[in-house]
């Protein structure tokens, strides 16, 4: 077993043999090649993971009193439950730090709760640390509630991250998840997300991608009950040498199910985005809506942004719609705004921040003690396209 492997597992952990199991499968996987269909257009080929060495998350986390404390056993099922599609699966499982949110039935939170990972350590050279979070999130019956989960680093952190993300909504749920990515520009993400909705449950999940060298979402949400509802919305920009990378499916299982997709992004300099786009509608998903949408600027003439949306129908009597969209800017709106005499610069910068708004206005952020965070984020894309443009 490769040293990066087998050491940092967590001795005292009462999982300690599910740990060394899930390194072992690991040791005897291949890291991903952009000749997967999954990994096509990612840059994976430039990870040599032998030079992260696995290590312990400091992870902060506030407005958890409001409930009580996770179930271990309901945790696991949940954990269990998750799909295994690669090496970094195999490796959160064997080195994860995990944060666990289980919100009993009919209980309504009126302030989010706040997950943060402050990526530490590491530096030019080899050596660098590799973080392994989890955050599993419960919804019980009936209940409602937002979860927020930051990822910050200083801009000249080296360091591997592979957050998991396990969301469970049980019948008429309601429950909000915000990611947000605030990454030093040396820090690689690879995250895999996996949401599921029982009856008549609404799951949001919601991400701001703004940092990171490469940064990786795959998503993967499930509508298992009847009249379960999930809606996936992202923003993100990426300028001078970055590349956000986005994989979704919208997985239809249950009958008269409905998803929707909005994403939005930006590219400048020679940064560069992928969205690969999956609406599942299964052979019992009849009377089921599913839309997908895809919109991507390109700032500048280096950059470049990819966006496939694809279909796979098996059934009859649903409604599905998916589009996508890479370009500059609307002259016509630049041409409008310089007309009644804004500058050429200050145009750009108010049709790019205009072209998120519809996002921004989704995201569930209404943060107690926090701020304004949707104003926080409106200014942070201010600023990075301000840095472009000087």
């Amino acid at each position: 077993m490769p040293a990066f492997l087998s050491d940092a597992i967590d001795v005292d952990a009462p999982d300690q043999a599910l740990r060394l199991a899930a390194a072992e499968r690991a040791a005897a996987m291949a890291v991903p090649s952009p000749e997967s269909e999954v990994w096509r257009y990612s840059r994976i080929a430039e990870l040599d993971l032998a030079t992260y060495t696995p290590a312990a998350v400091r992870t902060t986390v506030t407005g958890a009193d409001q409930v009580p404390a996770a179930d271990a056993a309901l945790v696991a099922q949940l954990v269990a439950g998750m799909a295994v599609h690669d090496v970094f699966d195999e490796l959160n499982a064997a080195y994860h730090r995990t944060v666990a949110i289980c919100v009993p039935a009919g209980k309504v939170l009126a302030e989010p709760i706040v997950v943060t990972h402050h990526i530490d350590g590491g530096s030019a050279g080899s050596g660098a640390p590799a973080f392994y979070p989890r955050l599993v999130i419960h919804a019980g019956a009936d209940s409602e509630f937002t979860v927020v989960e930051r990822f910050e680093s200083a801009d000249d952190t080296r360091a591997l991250v592979v957050p998991r993300l396990v969301v469970h909504a049980s019948q008429a749920a309601r429950v909000s998840y915000l990611g947000i990515n605030l990454l030093g520009t040396k820090v690689w993400q690879l995250g895999h997300q996996q949401a599921t909705g029982e009856r008549d449950s609404t799951t949001l999940l919601a991400t701001v991608a703004l940092g990171g060298d490469y940064a990786r979402v795959r998503t993967d949400a499930r509508v298992v009950g009847q009249g379960a509802t999930t809606k996936q919305v992202a923003l993100y920009y990426a300028d001078g040498d970055q590349m956000h990378d986005f994989r979704t499916l919208q997985d239809h299982i249950a009958d008269k199910t409905y998803s929707d997709l909005l994403f939005k992004g930006a590219v400048q300099g020679t940064a560069k985005s992928v969205y690969t786009g999956l609406i599942r509608i299964r052979e019992d998903a009849r009377g089921s809506v599913a839309y997908q949408t895809n919109r991507n600027l390109t700032l500048s003439e280096g950059a470049w942004a990819e966006s496939v949306p694809n279909l796979d129908i098996k059934t009859n009597d649903v409604k599905c719609s998916h589009a996508s969209t890479v370009g500059p800017i609307d002259e016509e709106q630049r041409f409008y705004l310089e007309s009644r005499g804004i500058p050429p610069q200050v145009a750009e910068r108010l049709v790019v921040l205009g072209f998120f708004d519809d996002v921004l206005s989704l995201l569930p952020v209404s943060l107690q003690g926090h701020g304004d965070l949707r104003a926080d984020l409106r200014a942070r894309v201010a600023t990075k396209l301000q840095a472009a443009m000087a």
